[in-house]
């Protein structure tokens, strides 16, 4: 790949064959859209309830902030960075902790974690997200990159039960199977009080939330479409919009002077503690 004297990426020079996500990739993207893009997933039902109703405590947010930070951007360095050895292997990692996630009697709808249309919808969210943000920090993927770049995003479900042949053909169905499956998505409210525990950091200590929680309730607004946005009763400005997009585009403009290796961090550096854990035979997730 030909990159800048700068050191980003010339868009018109790459070649799907060597195509290097990492190129693509903000460290900074994960934590600016993580709450927004747990909302996007979560606002389909199943997987909302199957996440609310989990009875797998190692996994909760909001009792484990710190490892289920961990675990979800592993999952995300380990599907977009990792080879097929360590996919396969955070693939087992995961399956043992979604075994118990599947709906009961009780349950207000049916869901399994291994739901492979579900893990569709959850990739698509993650995709989604990615390019997004990406394209407010950065500006419009030329459709070389575009291309490779939602070829490659396919990972993000497919190192679950994905099947490969459920991730849409190309950008143009991704954005019909998006518009039609997001226009579903609707909001109960003890998944909407489940997000705003998320978005006003309540799985933090007290000086975190006072200190981060008004940003991040806006920022997560700010990155919610707006159909969601609506769920959710946030309100949302013309102003506010020109103000986070400043705010994107400056990190972007600083962001994409870095090297690559200090630009991904921290995505990169949980498939580094990813490898190291797995030599030493701690448990990935």
């Amino acid at each position: 790949m030909m990159t800048s004297p700068l050191g980003a990426p010339t868009h018109s020079s790459t070649q799907p064959e060597k195509f290097d996500v990492g190129q693509y990739l903000d460290g900074s993207a994960a934590f600016f859209g993580a709450a927004a893009n747990v909302i996007m997933q979560l606002s389909t039902r199943p997987v909302g309830y199957g996440v609310v109703e989990s009875t797998v405590d190692s996994g909760k947010i909001m009792l484990h902030p710190i490892k289920r930070t961990r675990t979800t951007l592993t999952y995300l360095a380990v599907a977009m960075l990792g080879d097929d050895d360590e996919r396969a292997a955070y693939r087992d990692a995961i399956n043992r902790s979604h075994k118990p996630v599947h709906s009961t009697a009780n349950s207000p709808v049916k869901y399994n974690a291994f739901d492979p249309k579900l893990q569709l919808w959850v990739a698509a969210c993650l995709y989604w997200g990615a390019r997004d943000l990406y394209e407010r920090m950065h500006g419009p993927m030329d459709d070389t990159v575009a291309d490779a770049f939602y070829r490659h995003a396919e990972r993000l479900g497919s190192t679950l039960q994905m099947r490969s042949d459920l991730w849409p053909a190309n950008r143009s169905a991704f954005d019909s199977y998006w518009t039609e499956n997001l226009a579903k998505t609707t909001i109960d409210p003890p998944i909407r009080e489940y997000f705003w525990e998320i978005v006003d950091l309540k799985m933090f200590p007290r000086p975190v939330q006072l200190t981060f929680g008004r940003l991040h309730r806006w920022v997560t607004t700010g990155l919610l479409p707006p159909h969601l946005r609506a769920e959710m009763g946030m309100t949302w400005s013309a102003r506010d919009d020109i103000a986070l997009a400043r705010l994107l585009h400056t990190v972007g403009a600083i962001e994409g002077r870095m090297p690559k290796q200090i630009k991904t961090f921290p995505v990169n550096a949980f498939l580094w503690d990813m490898r190291i854990r797995r030599r030493l035979g701690l448990r990935l997730a």
